[in-house]
């Protein structure tokens, strides 16, 4: 038992002997020690340190007891000093009891040893009983790029094949009025194209407000590239900016429903485009994120923040009442039914099984306007020839809103290439 005890949560003390800034002055003189294999020495003040409660100390300390560095192998002492930091349930890292001004709290935050604090925490809230998540956490957490880490999938597919071939829109006349030549133009040479995503987040602050939440500011951008057309045009891109903070929840609720953590944020989303290719919405959102073993959900519900509507007849490309022209560029919505097609809400999956990871997206709108529309996405990623960090990524798609130009129509579309990370929700 001491064993199984011991290889599960060999993840926590790999990761954080990785780390080397923490915001104690003596903590980090044992970390020193530690890393020049001056094991003896680091061995006292790790002990001091991890009975004041300091969690990575403690992480060390049995790492210590385990191997028998510095001190006698000893492993009673070693699952003891692991069980204080990684039970299920062991939510909430011991801070000192200290009095901290605002100013000083937010100075805080740009200090690395909240970086590292916060991933010690996802490490006691997540479940890692088993070994496909402990090995997803331990690539996910140990990163640090300028701060940066992943946030949505990474990925790079060459092979993107739609059923039918996707229409062209005019920024400056409305499909109503196209003229012989557009209407004969008014779709792309191709139902093959290059598709790709890049998404990243950033840790604004953690535990500010002494919740142990983050904040964070995340973006993603989508593009879809005719690049076997013979001007290979960029079809659409999407812009995604996001800030949000997530909480995680208590015990009590966690062991009761397995809901891990709520998540409550602002997302805008635009193409970037003008006229009658326009498009954009903003919203504002709650996540719920659970775990049932290998299994991880997020279900989110979104309300839609209202804009005006364009002048009337705007939406039929008409003339404006007043002018007597026709106006692309009125300000207003771009696109006032978007909801009947993306409703209110989705439903996301993650399983894991060995190294496979499949995943699916359920949106349905159930009657908005009396349409009763949505979509259905699934996905699967396997390592590529052993890489931690390159995946072979498949995907398959059908229904409505693959891309805001396009929200509007039913696509069919079947995806191959490559993901650069993996993520659990």
């Amino acid at each position: 038992m001491k064993m199984k005890l011991l290889n599960s949560i060999i993840l926590i003390c790999v990761i954080i002997g990785n780390s080397n800034t923490f915001a104690d002055e003596t903590y980090q003189e044992a970390v020193v020690f530690f890393q020049q294999k001056q094991y003896a020495k680091a061995f006292p003040i790790l002990k001091t340190q991890a009975k004041q409660g300091l969690k990575e100390a403690m992480y060390r300390l049995a790492y210590l007891y385990q191997n028998g560095l510095g001190v006698k192998q000893d492993y009673a002492k070693s699952a003891y000093w692991y069980q204080q930091v990684a039970s299920e349930f062991s939510y909430t890292l011991t801070e000192k009891s200290t009095t901290q001004t605002v100013s000083q709290k937010l100075h805080e935050q740009l200090n690395q040893a909240t970086i590292l604090k916060k991933n010690t925490f996802i490490l006691t809230k997540v479940d890692t009983s088993s070994s496909e998540v402990k090995s997803l956490l331990e690539d996910f957490l140990s990163d640090n790029f300028f701060g940066l880490s992943p946030y949505k999938n990474n990925y790079f597919l060459p092979f993107s094949q739609s059923d039918n071939k996707y229409r062209r829109v005019f920024s400056g006349t409305h499909p109503n009025n196209y003229t012989a030549d557009q209407k004969n133009n008014d779709t792309y040479n191709s139902e093959t194209e290059l598709e790709f995503q890049l998404s990243l987040q950033k840790m604004l602050s953690y535990n500010l407000f002494g919740w142990q939440e983050t904040i964070n500011f995340a973006y993603t951008q989508k593009v879809w590239w005719q690049a076997y057309s013979e001007s290979a045009p960029f079809r659409e891109t999407n812009y995604q900016p996001e800030i949000f903070i997530t909480i995680p929840t208590s015990k009590s609720i966690d062991k009761l429903i397995n809901l891990k953590a709520m998540k409550y944020g602002f997302i805008h989303e635009s193409n970037g485009q003008e006229g009658y290719r326009s498009r954009s919405w903003n919203r504002v959102y709650i996540t719920g994120f659970w775990q049932f073993k290998n299994l991880f959900a997020s279900t989110r519900l979104w309300h839609r923040l209202q804009e005006q509507d364009k002048y009337s007849g705007y939406y039929q490309g008409q003339i404006h009442p007043e002018t007597g022209l026709i106006h692309p560029n009125a300000s207003g919505d771009d696109n006032p039914d978007i909801a009947h097609y993306l409703g209110y809400g989705d439903i996301r999956l993650k399983y894991l099984y060995k190294q496979h990871q499949f995943g699916s997206l359920f949106r349905y709108n159930f009657g908005a306007g009396g349409k009763q529309r949505g979509a259905i996405e699934l996905d699967w990623s396997y390592p590529f020839f052993g890489s931690k960090n390159i995946f072979w990524y498949s995907k398959i798609f059908s229904g409505y809103g693959e891309s805001l130009i396009d929200y509007n129509r039913n696509i069919n579309k079947i995806s191959f290439g490559f993901s650069f990370s993996r993520g659990l929700f």
